[in-house]
């Protein structure tokens, strides 16, 4: 005989008996202060669907009245106390009837009761995929609270990397300095969160004066620190010194931002970081990994990609690295220094970032294709916002726009050649790179090309990279 199944009418029972019922023997006080709800509730069910429940119960000194089990919870608050009751005893509830605040509070209480799995993991994913706005707007508490919970991994990563897409308003924040160090830690080893270092730097170092007791307020101006000072906000920010991407920094930001703080660095670290910026040695121990991973170059840094990407636009602004994706097309060191795979990678690709390097100096040199490479035997193509840059150990970027007066001689594309930026920066047949003045970019091409203008070399080392959306 087929075993019958009657759940619905079990269930509507057992749910009619938490406001029904008078045969209750528990009673439990949730939340405090003036906010306080006492609620009915029977032992024998809280202790089947409740592992912290099914523990405290067996407690024989729990105070008792006119026989009824007397149980406190302050820390919960009566509404979330009665979405928990409702889950126990129903196995339902409706989160959307109730704030993300609330529903936050649910899944500490949850985690704390030792509730059923199920729901934990159903909040925390009600949270992500139905809260997302309520926890974009409250990232800080969110993360104050969740990093406490062993267990609440997914949202813990989920508030990281909503994070590390749109990091600025955050590190930027009011609220940034009272950031737990915990979770602080947790961004900065990240590779994705993705802020120009200098920002990140200059954030973590008031984070630190406002984490480090005596600093901050009246004495918030270093140069009024005693060594004690500096020691004690060494200390605070020693495990998050060598997150620090030091490479990624300008010249200038090393000499205005690290150096005035060489004191709270490591001395192993500071001096790696010296020789880095004074010789062009490679640091050994310093994170070398950009942050900001939108080139892939062996030529330039991230940095230096988004100042091109400002020339394209035409304005300064601070980050275009969610505007523009620079993707690899041709690399001579790999793919051979020969026409003939330079058109069958380049060609027909759209927009182009040319780099090339010189074998015997440090500058880099390139150009903007805003047109794209094509299979043309021999056309002159017109375009207003080709340009062609250069610079050196990661300064002194300097820039040549075509000239307004000869747009029409922007770019010559000729399939026997490689590039040609108007016959003023081309790589020839001859696997030669030509610098020119023809006159069909602007004056600045003198100190761009510079010091092998009318000259010409065999490069070792270009690189093509196609730029779109990401």
């Amino acid at each position: 005989m087929s075993t019958l199944i009657f759940h619905n009418g079990l269930l509507n029972d057992i749910s009619s008996i938490l406001n029904d019922a008078d045969d209750y023997d528990v009673i439990i006080r949730a939340g405090d202060y003036e906010n306080i709800k006492e609620f009915r509730a029977h032992s024998v069910i809280l202790r089947a669907r409740c592992p912290y429940f099914k523990n405290e119960l067996l407690d024989q000194q729990l105070p008792r009245k006119n026989n009824m089990i007397m149980f406190d919870k302050s820390n919960i608050t009566p509404v979330v106390f009665e979405m928990i009751l409702k889950y126990i005893y129903t196995g339902e509830l409706d989160l959307s009837k109730h704030l993300g605040e609330n529903i936050l509070e649910l899944l500490v209480a949850s985690y704390e009761l030792l509730l059923l799995e199920d729901l934990f993991t159903s909040v925390q994913e009600y949270l992500i995929e139905e809260q997302a706005p309520w926890v974009q707007e409250n990232f800080v508490k969110v993360l104050h609270t969740v990093f406490k919970l062993k267990e609440c991994e997914k949202l813990q990563d989920y508030c990281l990397k909503s994070i590390c897409a749109d990091p600025q308003p955050f590190i930027t924040s009011k609220k940034f300095p009272s950031l737990n160090k915990e979770i602080l830690y947790g961004l900065l080893k990240r590779d994705d969160f993705r802020v120009e270092e200098g920002i990140i730097w200059e954030y973590l170092i008031k984070w630190g004066i406002k984490q480090t007791p005596g600093l901050g307020g009246v004495n918030s101006d270093r140069t009024k620190w005693s060594n004690s000072n500096y020691q004690a906000l060494k200390k605070t920010l020693s495990q998050f010194i060598p997150l620090i991407r030091f490479t990624e920094f300008s010249p200038a930001e090393y000499f205005d931002k690290i150096r005035p703080y060489k004191d709270i660095i490591p001395t192993n670290i500071y001096d790696e970081i010296e020789e880095y910026y004074f010789k062009d040695v490679q640091p050994k121990t310093i994170n070398l990994t950009s942050r900001i991973k939108i080139i892939e170059s062996n030529l330039i840094k991230s940095n230096q990609a988004n100042i091109i990407s400002s020339w394209i636009e035409r304005k300064d602004v601070g980050d275009l690295t969610t505007k523009y994706k620079f993707d690899l097309l041709y690399r001579s060191s790999q793919d051979g220094l020969n026409i003939n795979t330079f058109r069958t990678k380049c060609n027909s690709q759209g927009r182009c970032i040319v780099l090339v390097k010189h074998q015997q100096s440090t500058k880099i040199y390139g150009g903007y294709n805003p047109l794209g490479f094509y299979n043309y035997s021999g056309q002159w193509c017109t375009t207003a916002e080709s340009f062609i840059f250069s610079f050196e150990n990661s300064q002194n970027m300097k820039i040549s726009r075509v000239n307004t007066s000869h747009t029409n001689y922007a770019i010559y594309e000729q399939n026997v050649n490689g590039f040609s930026f108007g016959n003023t920066l081309y790589l020839s047949s001859n696997l030669n790179v030509y610098f020119r003045h023809p006159g069909y970019y602007d004056n600045n091409i003198n100190s761009v090309l510079s010091p092998y203008l009318n000259g010409n070399f065999v490069p070792v080392e270009i690189e093509i990279f196609k730029i779109s959306a990401p």
